[in-house]
């Protein structure tokens, strides 16, 4: 383990790690939760469909790559109720925020705006040390599609939210993690 994830003591409440598809996120969000020295509770996001092979086989790349003692819950829904519920003196760690939000992409932005405000508020409320894992979506083209551009808009919000409300904010591109939090400036 590298000398700066030596010591749980350098870990925040509240860590987003976000990042690219196939840039090492999730794998530096695993090793952040075992630098813990609690036990974890990892929420998968996903809904799990048996027909799609492909998914299937992301899927198992996760399980293969998680220690067998860590609890595994499947959440693609009631994020914050699961939170609230975990249970207590546990690393929670959350894979992915994207996932989740694809979920909930049929609802209206009333509806969004109460889940996402219930989310953070469960965030900020919660003593637990919670790790969330988010897909950047917003760097390449506009989609040009209303469901495209909606999920894009809505996962760019809620990351901007999380990362207010976090000790630490790691980008993880071409496998390398740096706390976007602690080298940058916020935006007004």
């Amino acid at each position: 383990m590298p000398d700066f994830l030596a010591s749980s003591q350098n870990l925040g409440r509240l860590i987003l790690v976000t990042g690219p598809s196939r840039s090492g996120k999730s794998a530096w969000a695993e090793a952040l939760a075992a630098q813990s020295q609690q036990p974890v509770l990892y929420i998968a996001t996903s809904i799990n469909n048996p027909d799609d092979l492909e998914w299937q086989k992301r899927i198992q790349l996760h399980c293969d790559r998680r220690p067998p003692h860590w609890q595994l819950q499947e959440v693609p829904n009631a994020l914050a109720e699961a939170i609230t519920q975990a249970p207590p003196h546990h690393c929670i760690l959350i894979d992915s925020l994207g996932t989740w939000l694809a979920n909930q992409l049929e609802q209206t932005a009333d509806e969004w705006q109460q889940t996402e405000a219930t989310l953070l508020e469960t965030l900020q409320n919660s003593t637990q040390r919670i790790i969330l894992v988010s897909e950047e979506v917003g760097w390449g083209v506009v989609p040009a599609y209303p469901a495209g551009r909606l999920f894009r808009d809505r996962l760019g919000t809620l990351a901007r939210h999380i990362g207010v409300l976090a000790d630490q904010v790691y980008l993880v591109t071409a496998g390398y993690a740096l706390d976007i939090k602690a080298l940058g400036q916020p935006v007004p």
